[in-house]
């Protein structure tokens, strides 16, 4: 059980979310999934319009801080296929961009990663982008299985 505040999801966010925990690609550590069902479980789930400008979300621009030594970084949450460590793009399925969707700047959080626990704080939302609905359609059609 996590002794973290509680978290605010927009319904895209958490659609996502979802979706990539009921079948994690590969390389993802099964105690951090198992620790994002639960957090899910006990989200806010609120409209993609309702969520506060102070609280990360998909594609929001993040300053944090490893609170083990002090280092303060910016990130970028993505989906995983647009992750690029390197420019600062964490996939929402590595352990820091699972803990931090949800919370709100200000806020200290715990999350599980392969070497244990990890502590951080938010301390601000740099810039907030909506992360899109849906996938686009494909250009190409579908054939019938009929």
């Amino acid at each position: 059980m996590s002794n973290n505040p509680q978290i605010v999801v927009s319904e895209t966010d958490a659609h996502h979310l979802r979706v990539l925990v009921s079948s994690p690609p590969k390389g993802v550590d099964a105690a951090s999934i198992d620790w994002l069902r639960a957090e899910l479980d006990r989200a806010r789930i609120v409209a993609d319009d309702q969520v506060p400008d102070d609280v990360v979300s998909l594609h929001s621009t993040v300053e944090v801080e490893d609170l083990t030594d002090g280092e303060i970084d910016t990130y970028t949450v993505v989906l995983p296929a647009e992750a690029d460590p390197a420019r600062g793009r964490i996939s929402m399925l590595a352990p820091l961009g699972m803990g931090m969707i949800g919370y709100r700047a200000g806020a200290e959080f715990e999350w599980p990663v392969p070497a244990g626990m990890a502590r951080y704080r938010i301390h601000r939302i740099v810039t907030k982008d909506a992360a899109p609905a849906a996938p686009p359609p494909s250009p190409f059609p579908i054939p019938s299985l009929r």
